[in-house]
């Protein structure tokens, strides 16, 4: 239950952004992108950059960063496909998982309500028991039309 409230308030909190913006405010080393990348010692240790943001935000980083495989097969509709060179709704969230077990930490999706949106409700449909080929056939059926064109991801 406990999940579910934090995923609802996720998409809540995603309606109020508007999109993709940059952000003036710098926490750790910042792309040339604008976003901003942080390295952890593993994926229980979540960037500082979220320390601004209220509990919820922190929630669905956690879910995304366990939630790789759904989310790697799963487009997103925000335009960073074409701005920043994401793969999938996975890379607005994490950057790079390395082979020692340090993950490091992308901050767009922090400023992009369609990142945070889609990302939630794929989880959520993923614990309902959903297969990903239907979750992404969701999140392409719902953000066809008015949003950005989606990320090159691979095929299912």
């Amino acid at each position: 239950m406990r999940k579910r409230l934090m995923l609802n308030a996720m998409i809540s909190t995603s309606l109020l952004l508007s999109g993709c913006v940059q952000q003036e405010e710098k926490h750790t080393a910042e792309h040339e992108t604008g976003d901003i990348r942080e390295e952890t010692n593993s994926i229980r240790d979540l960037p500082s950059f979220l320390s601004s943001y209220n509990e919820s935000m922190s929630h669905l980083y956690e879910q995304a960063a366990t939630h790789q495989k759904l989310l790697e097969n799963i487009p997103c509709y925000c335009g960073c496909g074409e701005s920043v060179g994401h793969e999938n709704n996975y890379d607005c969230f994490v950057h790079e998982n390395k082979s020692n077990g340090a993950i490091v930490w992308d901050d767009h999706a922090t400023k992009c309500g369609v990142c945070l949106e889609i990302a939630a409700i794929s989880i959520e449909q993923y614990e309902k028991g959903m297969s990903i080929k239907d979750i992404r056939h969701l999140i392409d059926e719902t953000y066809k039309e008015g949003y950005a064109k989606p990320t090159p991801t691979k095929p299912m």
